[in-house]
C-alpha cells in the first residue's frame, strides 16, 4: 500500500483518526464481500482444496468486533474533522456502513481509494487463509488459550516494536536498531535466537551483550528458527535459550517466546505455564523478510495496519537491513499523530481478553492434515518464500 496516495500528512491525532476510518470502512467492505462467498468459493479464493469454516468464521466475527471497538476510538474526533464520519452504533449498523462504503470519484480522497481497497481485498486473503489453516497450521491468527498474547491487549493507539531472528553479527542490523531506539528514547522487544546469539557471545562477551541491548528488552525465539509445532526437541530448544538469555542478560529479559512462524503447539500451555514463559504473537506484520517488498513498502504496510487496528505488536526481523529504513520512516511519520510506544518491559504484564480464543478443535489434535504439512512447510507465515500474504 503505497502511503503517498493519501492526501493528507499524519500531523495531528485528528489526522490520524481521519485515515484510520477510512481504512475500517475500506477493510469492513472487504471483509463484508467476502461473506457473499460459498464455502467452496472462499477455499478457491485461498487457494485451498478444504478449509476449517468454523475458524473462519470466529475470526471474522471478531473482526467485525474489533472493527467496531477501533470505530468507537476513531469517531471520538469527528467534531473537529467530519471526514468519513458515518452513524455507528453496533455492529449491525457498521456492516450497512461498509456495504454502503465509497468513496466519490470527485473526492479529495479519490486516488486512495482504489488502491486502499485493492490492498484490504489482499490483506484479508492473508488472514482468512491462515484461519482457514487453523488449528492444523497454528499461525498468528489465533490464540490456543488465554495464556497467549495477540498484542491487541494495549490501549488505544498504543503500538510495541518487535524485532526478530536476532542478533545479527557485530555491526549489523541488531546494533543498529538497538541504538536508534535509544536514540529516540524508547524500547523495543529483541526476540533472539539461542543460536545466534551464542555466536555472538563467543565473537565477543556477554558484557559486549549487555552494551548492545542496554534499555531493551530480550525474548525467546528458539535455539533455531524452525517450527516449534512438530519439532521432537521445541522443548529443549525454548530451556535453552530461556537459560542462555537469563544468564547473559539478566536485566533485558522478558518471559516471552514467540514461536517462529507462529507455529507452535495447541498442548504446549501447561509447558509454558511451568517455564514461566507466555507466548506472545502479533498483529501487524511488516513483511520485511519476504524478501517480495522494498523497505518503504514494507514501512507503509505497517503504518496502514496501524491506522486499521490502532494498537498491536509490529514485527520487523533485525535479521534483514530493511527496518533501518523503514523504523526512522515510521516514527517520522507518526511522531504527531498521538502513537504511544509501549514500554517493552510492561507489557508482558497485560492482561489477555480471556474470551479471544481458539475455538475447541473437533479431534483434538495439533497434527496437521497432507495439504496442511505441505502448507506449513512450503509456506510458512513469515518468511521469504511465503506466496500468501500479499498485502503490500
Amino acid at each position: 500500500m503505497d502511503r503517498s496516495v493519501w492526501p493528507e500528512v499524519l500531523e495531528t491525532p485528528q489526522l490520524f483518526d481521519v485515515a484510520s476510518r477510512a481504512e475500517i470502512l475500506s477493510f469492513a467492505h472487504q471483509l463484508l464481500e467476502s461473506e457473499n462467498l460459498s464455502d467452496v468459493q472462499l477455499a478457491e479464493r485461498m487457494g485451498l482444496r478444504q478449509i476449517n469454516v468454523q475458524t473462519v468464521n470466529v475470526i471474522r466475527t471478531r473482526m467485525w468486533a474489533r472493527l467496531f471497538e477501533n470505530w468507537k476510538s476513531a469517531e471520538k474526533s469527528c467534531e473537529a474533522d467530519a471526514s468519513f464520519c458515518v452513524l455507528v452504533d453496533d455492529v449491525p449498523m457498521l456492516r450497512q456502513r461498509a456495504a454502503e462504503y465509497k468513496v466519490a470519484d470527485d473526492s479529495f480522497y479519490a486516488h486512495w481509494a482504489a488502491p486502499a481497497d485493492a490492498f484490504n481485498q489482499r490483506y484479508l486473503n492473508e488472514l482468512l487463509r491462515m484461519a482457514a489453516l487453523f488449528p492444523q497450521t497454528s499461525s498468528e491468527i489465533e490464540r490456543y488459550n488465554s495464556d497467549e498474547l495477540s498484542g491487541e491487549e494495549m490501549p488505544d493507539r498504543t503500538f510495541l516494536l518487535n524485532f526478530e531472528s536476532g542478533p545479527t553479527v557485530a555491526d549489523g542490523a541488531t546494533d543498529w536498531l538497538a541504538d536508534f531506539m535509544r536514540q529516540q528514547k524508547i524500547n523495543a522487544t529483541f526476540f533472539v535466537l539461542g543460536k545466534n546469539l551464542q555466536s555472538r557471545i563467543d565473537a565477543s562477551s556477554p558484557q559486549a551483550l549487555q552494551t548492545l541491548y542496554r534499555q531493551q528488552c530480550v525474548g525467546l525465539q528458539g535455539w533455531e528458527y524452525r517450527s516449534h509445532a512438530h519439532w521432537n526437541d521445541w522443548q529443549d530448544s525454548i530451556e535453552r535459550s530461556a537459560a542462555l538469555v537469563q544468564q547473559t542478560l539478566p536485566d533485558n529479559f522478558v518471559p516471552l517466546f514467540r514461536p517462529p512462524y507462529g507455529h507452535r503447539r495447541a498442548d504446549g500451555a501447561q509447558f509454558f505455564r511451568d517455564q514461566q514463559l507466555q507466548v506472545s504473537l502479533w498483529n501487524i506484520d511488516s513483511q520485511d523478510a519476504t524478501g517480495r517488498i522494498s523497505a518503504e513498502q514494507s514501512a507503509h504496510r505497517v503504518l496502514t495496519l496501524m491506522l486499521l487496528w490502532r494498537r498491536g505488536n509490529i514485527v520487523f526481523h533485525d535479521s534483514t537491513d530493511k527496518p533501518q529504513q523503514a523504523v526512522p520512516w515510521l516514527m517520522a511519520n507518526t511522531a504527531q499523530s498521538g502513537v504511544t510506544w509501549e514500554d517493552c518491559h510492561i507489557y508482558p504484564q497485560q492482561l489477555p481478553d480471556e474470551t479471544d480464543e481458539a475455538p475447541p478443535d473437533d479431534d483434538d489434535s495439533d497434527e496437521p492434515s497432507d495439504e496442511q504439512t505441505q502448507d506449513s512447510q512450503e509456506q510458512p507465515a513469515d518468511q521469504a518464500q511465503e506466496p500468501v500474504k500479499q498485502g503490500e
